[in-house]
């Protein structure tokens, strides 16, 4: 199991190298417990003129610029080259939310690799945040209060089946896998949504201004996957 770097009672900001307005940053500020940069994440921290409480990764990607004002016991390099500087990061943090930010747009092979991270640590829980979407792994149940309409996709990263209430077409009896069967565009029809699934595969795909009810659901409901699910 690894040891985590930061230990946070409270969310943890995530900074990825992707990040193309530092000024995303700003409004975070005094919601989060700690900002952490993943590898090149720091430049984006560093020029929205905040310091970092810990850079990660395998600092291939981290400026000149940046590690003159970051303090070295700040910076913890990870060599090893099998996993992505958002995969170092996520599995190095602990705390009862993180917020990723600067991982999703830009690449989408990263996107990809990002969204696979989320099921590989199905015990960290994790938002990422984008210019129109929030993406997050589904936990074992969910509850939702979402207007009617709102657009909710759910996307498996491997076989996972699900039940479902509140959403226009349920999941009841299906079974979902990348080649086979997908859930993306379906809505809400007006109060409470609630998802449950049997496997940490599925992803829940919501616009961004979903986040303050799906952070009031994580924060209610505090079932999670175990470590390594």
């Amino acid at each position: 199991m690894e040891i985590p770097i930061v230990h946070s009672s409270g969310p943890i900001l995530l900074v990825g190298g992707a990040l193309d307005k530092p000024e995303a940053i700003l409004p975070w500020l005094g919601m989060v417990n700690a900002i952490v940069a993943a590898d090149g994440g720091a430049d984006a921290v560093v020029a929205a003129g905040v310091q970092p409480d810990a850079v990660i990764g395998d600092m291939d990607s981290v400026s000149a610029v940046a590690r003159s004002v970051i303090p070295d016991a700040r910076m913890h390099p990870i060599t090893e080259q099998d996993s992505t500087d958002f995969d170092k990061a996520l599995r190095h943090v602990s705390a009862p939310l993180v917020i990723g930010l600067g991982f999703l747009g830009a690449r989408v092979d990263h996107e990809l690799a990002a969204m696979t991270v989320l099921a590989r640590h199905a015990d960290r829980r994790c938002i990422l945040l984008g210019s129109e979407d929030l993406v997050m792994l589904c936990p074992p149940r969910l509850a939702l209060n979402l207007p009617a309409g709102t657009r909710v996709s759910l996307f498996p990263l491997g076989p996972v089946t699900g039940r479902s209430t509140g959403l226009r077409w349920p999941l009841d009896g299906l079974e979902f896998a990348p080649a086979l069967r997908g859930g993306t565009s379906n809505e809400a029809v007006g109060g409470p949504v609630e998802i449950a699934t049997d496997q940490p595969l599925m992803l829940l795909i919501l616009p961004l201004s979903c986040l303050g009810p799906v952070r009031s659901a994580l924060a209610s409901q505090p079932a999670s996957w175990p470590a390594r699910a």
